[in-house]
C-alpha cells in the first residue's frame, strides 16, 4: 500500500511490519544499498523521511520512531535496493532492536582512533 510517491522516492507499508505503519522508503532508481547510493539521492531519500513520517506518527498514534538501515546480509539486509525502514514506536510494544554490551574506555578509544583513521 502506496503512502508516498515523488519523482525519485517512494514509500509504502512492510507486509511484515513491527509495528502499525512500519514503511520502507526507496529510491526509484536501483542502488544495492545505502553506501552505493550517490549522496545527492541519499539525501532526497532523508528528506522524504522527515516528510514522510510525522504523518505516520498521527496515523497511528505513535510516541515515537525508529529509523533501520540494514546493509548488507550480515546486517539483516534481504532485499538488496536501499530503503529506510520507518518503524513507529509505543511504549507498551516492548520491541527491543539491540542489546549495548559495556565496554572500556581503552576499547571505545581505540575503535575511534581507527575510524578517523581511515575517515
Amino acid at each position: 500500500h502506496k503512502v508516498y510517491e515523488d519523482d525519485e522516492v517512494f514509500a509504502f507499508l512492510d507486509i511484515h511490519p513491527v509495528n502499525l505503519g512500519h514503511t520502507l522508503v526507496i529510491p526509484k532508481e536501483h542502488h544495492k544499498d545505502l553506501l552505493s547510493t550517490p549522496t545527492e539521492l541519499a539525501q532526497k531519500l532523508i528528506i522524504a523521511v522527515q516528510k514522510i513520517t510525522p504523518a505516520i506518527l498521527g496515523a497511528v498514534g505513535s510516541e515515537g520512531f525508529n529509523l533501520g538501515v540494514n546493509n548488507g546480509e550480515s546486517a539483516g539486509q534481504v532485499v538488496f535496493h536501499t530503503h529506510v525502514h520507518i518503524m513507529p514506536r509505543f511504549s507498551q510494544d516492548r520491541h527491543a532492536l539491540w542489546n549495548g554490551k559495556e565496554m572500556s574506555q581503552d576499547e571505545l578509544k581505540e575503535v575511534a582512533d581507527k575510524i578517523k583513521s581511515n575517515l
